[in-house]
């Protein structure tokens, strides 16, 4: 199951560098996670600065 990016999020794009398959982008103001990208690594929850990634 593909991580997510919950309302907690606040835009700031940490995480987007760490996705080794950049499936992180920004819509409508949030970062979302494509989840047909995703695959399950985990590497992009230790950057978020307030804990919105969920596994």
């Amino acid at each position: 199951m593909a991580y997510t990016i919950n309302d907690k999020c606040i835009s700031c794009g940490a995480c987007v560098g760490d996705c080794p398959v950049d499936a992180i982008s920004e819509l409508d103001g949030k970062y979302v996670i494509d989840p047909d990208k995703c695959i399950d690594c985990g590497a992009c929850q230790p950057s978020c600065p307030v804990d919105a990634i969920d596994a």
